[in-house]
């Protein structure tokens, strides 16, 4: 399947900011089940864009923009090409010894220690023994079944925690958004010393679907990856229940969202900000869409530095 993605986001500054530095992670990934065809990132006002690989492959985008500015939007268009495959299976998965095994052999430490939104906590450990999460059945098995759990325990409320929220907020309420659905898998599969990833990238939404999906619409998406031995990486999406299929789109990987987001930056400046977010994915062959709402909206104040500190901090800046 090949889709075409436009993902919108736009940075509104009152009173303007003096510079804008950031860096972008928009581009699809192109690995064994997926390929980025063609990809374009438009900055306005204009800026000199850079490019590299992060530690975990990731493309990165970077610019620098500088004078008094309002506003900052950043528009990412690319077309990729999804391959379906099958779904895996319990009779062709390894069990926990071979798991042991291959984890005792390479190295996958980055993604079995605790990292900056997936660690253990009490409220953690109350759901872990709800669930049942410990080694039993097979791994596979095991992932599955956390994976419906975590859907079924947990309401999907846009908006109910934020990007930097630590995964004790959505704990105790039992409501998040797709973020914390894939922080608190992590959380609970790691300490099985089972690797486990976050993944950020988009979710096509059929109309066959469309109910049934809980995930925003417009929107980016989150989820899991979890290495599960003579299968590899085997993706899985708590928010809708689902394993990684040909509607899941890849992007970025990493420890978890802090390694990932799509973008991040700084500016020089006291003002009021607006962060404003629109996602189109369709078909490649479908007519384009039109420019939808933002699906997301963030406010936020300045938050103003100590009359003898300022000087110190520019010069940091």
């Amino acid at each position: 399947m090949i889709y075409s993605v436009r993902h919108a986001t736009t940075f509104l500054y009152e009173p303007a900011v003096r510079e804008s530095v950031m860096e972008v992670r928009m581009q699809p990934r192109s690995d064994t089940t997926q390929r980025c065809l063609t990809f374009n990132l438009d900055v306005s006002p204009a800026a000199n864009i850079t490019q590299y690989r992060d530690f975990a492959g990731n493309t990165v985008h970077h610019f620098d923009i500088a004078g008094s500015h309002t506003e900052v939007k950043v528009t990412a268009r690319s077309m990729v090409e999804v391959q379906s495959v099958p779904a895996p299976s319990i009779s062709e998965a390894g069990d926990w010894a071979d798991l042991d095994a291959l984890t005792a052999a390479e190295d996958y430490w980055e993604m079995l220690l605790p990292s900056e939104f997936a660690r253990p906590s009490a409220a953690l450990q109350q759901v872990a023994a709800e669930l049942r999460c410990e080694r039993r059945g097979s791994p596979l098995e095991l992932l599955m079944e956390l994976n419906e759990g975590i859907y079924r325990l947990f309401a999907y409320v846009p908006n109910s925690t934020t990007v930097d929220s630590p995964i004790d907020e959505a704990l105790r309420t039992r409501q998040g958004v797709c973020q914390d659905f894939a922080h608190i898998m992590i959380a609970l599969v790691r300490p099985l010393r089972m690797p486990c990833r976050y993944v950020s990238g988009y979710l096509f939404h059929r109309e066959a679907d469309a109910e049934k999906d809980r995930s925003l619409e417009g929107a980016s998406h989150a989820w899991v990856e979890a290495f599960v031995p003579r299968l590899g990486w085997v993706a899985f999406d708590p928010t809708n229940n689902l394993i990684g299929s040909d509607r899941h789109i890849r992007v970025a990987i990493g420890r978890d969202y802090a390694d990932v987001p799509p973008t991040r930056g700084v500016y020089k400046g006291e003002a009021h900000s607006k962060l404003s977010v629109a996602v189109t994915v369709s078909p490649s062959d479908a007519p384009l869409p039109e420019e939808p709402l933002p699906s997301i909206v963030i406010q936020s104040r300045p938050v103003f530095a100590r009359a003898n500190s300022r000087t110190e901090q520019e010069q940091q800046q």
